[in-house]
């Protein structure tokens, strides 16, 4: 369980930003778990994630990342050529989280917030530590 990754639960955009991930994670390397949760918020104190975080979040190596570094991070091990995308982190993260930012600002306008829970396999059940 060194590679978690919490999520805003009720965006219906980091929802489907999960699922995208799980379909391109082969090896089964992250688990998720939404901020939300008991487990969700757990996670940020033990690891010290500034409580007012509503960002995605890479806990990973004992160590946590924030917004467009946990994207990138993620990225780094998802099959196809998501994995270029890791060439972004020599671009400064002011630059990076800008632009973050301004989708996470958002989210909830343009993709909405979701409106019933999601029904998950058994396999796909495995990969959640709040479910």
């Amino acid at each position: 369980m060194s590679h978690i990754i919490l999520f805003d639960g009720d965006c219906h955009f980091c929802n489907q930003s999960v699922q995208f991930i799980i379909k391109r994670d082969k090896k089964g390397r992250y688990t998720f778990a939404s901020l939300q949760s008991e487990v969700g918020q757990t996670l940020l104190t033990t690891y010290g994630v500034p409580k007012e975080t509503d960002s995605l979040v890479l806990i990973k190596n004992n160590r946590y990342y924030l917004e467009s570094s946990a994207v990138l991070h993620i990225c780094r091990h998802l099959t196809g050529l998501w994995k270029l995308l890791t060439i972004c982190l020599v671009i400064p993260p002011a630059m990076r989280n800008s632009i973050y930012r301004v989708m996470a600002k958002n989210r909830y306008r343009w993709f909405g917030k979701r409106k019933s829970c999601q029904l998950f396999t058994e396999e796909m059940r495995e990969r959640f530590l709040d479910l």
